[in-house]
Formats: C-alpha cells, structure tokens, sequence
C-alpha cells in the first residue's frame, strides 16, 4: 500500500525527504495536485505521496531585502488578490488565466514551475522577472535562477532530498518606471493550454529610455527562453518610440533560438509565427 505523509512542519518535511519513502525511495511532493491526481486517473496509485500544505511557513508573500519572497504554497488565486507593484502585472495576468478558478484557488505557482511542462503558464513570467527558487534539505538552502532551475520537459534540478520553499523576485533599478505584460494565445479564451505565450518586464529611466527590458517565449521549445540578444538591442532605446516601431524591430532572427513542435494545437510553423506577433504585442503593451 502507498504511504501518504502531511507534516505541519518543515523540518518534519525535510526529514522525511531526507529519509526517504519505502526503502529509501523518493516521495512524490504535492501541493495543490491539480495536474498529479488528473494524471492518474484510472490508473492505480501506488506512490508514496508527500503532501506540504499544512506546512504555514510555505505561505504568503512578503517584501524583503533586495525584492519579494513568494511561498512555495502561494495559490494563481493568492497571487491574483496580493497588493503588489506593476512588476508582478504579467505574472498576475497569467494567474487569471490558469485553467479555471477551481484550479486557480488550489494551484500553485512554486508547484507550476516543478511541474515544468514547456507550456507552464508561469515560467516565461518569472524568467522575464529574473526570478530564482529557493530550495532546502538537511544539507542546507540554495537558490537557483529559473533558467537553469526548469532543464527540460518535466524535469529539473530538484534533487529527491530537497524541497522548494519559495521563490525570490529581485527588485528592478531603483528609479525606474516598471511594467509588465502577458500575452496567451490559445485555441479558446478559457480552460486552455498555452500555443505560444510571452512575458515582458521593461524598466524605463526618467528620461524615458529603455533601462532594462527583458522578454521570455513559452511553449515554443522544450524550455522556456529569454530572448537575449533582441534585449540587449532595445536597451538604451527611446521606449516610445519602440512602442511605436516594434514591427519593424522585432525580427524573426530574434526568435531564432525557439524550437517549437507540431502537436494537436498547432504546427511548429504557427507556433513560430505566433510568438512572433506576441513579442511584438508584448513589447508594445509594456512601453507603451
């Protein structure tokens, strides 16, 4: 029979993580379990199951030093409802656009990115906010950047003895204007998953110059990707006048780097020529 563990305390967990489950194998972390239990319908579930959330320390969302701290156990629906800054606009766009508000209420963002499936509604977001996780184990806490946290389809650098405590947003520079966007396209307006999203994070100086822009496409490859060099070319920029001009700016070389696939909701072709209108709408709604 499968063994099911629900500490109220971390230690508890990290403990129990350390040890292992039946004969030293891994457990199966849950949080929200919104895409765990749907996968095994019908299915008989025989895993040894980790379940964090009666662990209060995992919840809430808090300013400090250097930026914010997102608990592993904040909710799209948590997210949605925070008093936060215009930089946690797109995130919380794509909070009101993960599956239905069943899904919302009980989903969390920390579990969407362990999830890391290439069409993870918050990866993009949080690669454009330069986000990291925070990580603990009786070997002691990390944080690692977004981008090399998520390594592929449903796989990262989670080790079995290490839970994901949080998530840490930096700060922008200080002086800026910020704003941020999401952009989804789908087959349908609700319930549906991603053909290609982006998010964008511009920070704009008193002069209105492009401080810092970052830009991030999802579920066009195996991961989601940054757009480096198309960053690197609009800082700097008067932001107006990008805005104004992205057609022109915004390249398809500039999406070079994607590898998107042919699957039931789109062709590899589509999905590129998508992210493309989608960069370029991104990028007009935030320097707008």
């Amino acid at each position: 029979m499968a063994l099911y563990l629900r500490p109220s305390r971390l230690d508890e967990a990290i403990g129990a993580l350390a040890t292992g489950a039946r004969d030293g194998g891994p457990w199966v972390l849950v949080a929200g379990a919104t895409d765990h239990y749907p996968a095994r319908v019908g299915r008989i579930r025989d895993e040894d199951v980790l379940d964090v959330t009666a662990i209060d320390g995992l919840r809430g969302i808090a300013e400090i030093e250097g930026g914010w701290r997102l608990g592993a156990l904040m909710t799209w629906t948590d997210l949605a409802e925070a008093d936060l800054p215009p930089l946690f606009d797109g995130l919380r766009a794509a909070a009101r656009a993960v599956g239905g508000l069943q899904v919302q209420a009980r989903g969390t963002v920390a579990g969407n990115v362990c999830n890391a499936s290439p069409a993870a509604d918050g990866v993009p977001n949080l690669l454009a906010l330069d986000a990291a996780v925070e990580l603990a184990s009786r070997r002691g806490a990390r944080r690692v950047p977004i981008g090399e946290f998520v390594t592929g389809n449903r796989r990262t650098l989670r080790e079995p003895d290490e839970l994901v405590t949080g998530l840490f947003v930096p700060g922008p520079i200080a002086g800026t204007t910020v704003r941020s966007g999401f952009q989804k396209l789908g087959s349908r307006a609700y319930l549906v998953i991603s053909i290609a999203m982006v998010a964008a994070v511009a920070e704009v100086d008193p002069d209105g110059r492009i401080a810092r822009v970052r830009i991030a496409v999802g579920a066009c490859s195996e991961v989601a990707r940054r757009l480096p060099e198309l960053e690197a070319e609009l800082a700097g920029r008067d932001a107006r006048g990008v805005a104004t001009s992205v057609d022109q700016l915004v390249r398809a070389d500039h999406l070079a780097a994607l590898a998107p696939i042919d699957d039931v909701r789109g062709t590899a072709a589509y999905r590129r020529e998508a992210a493309l209108v989608l960069v370029r709408r991104a990028l007009a709604e935030v320097l707008a």
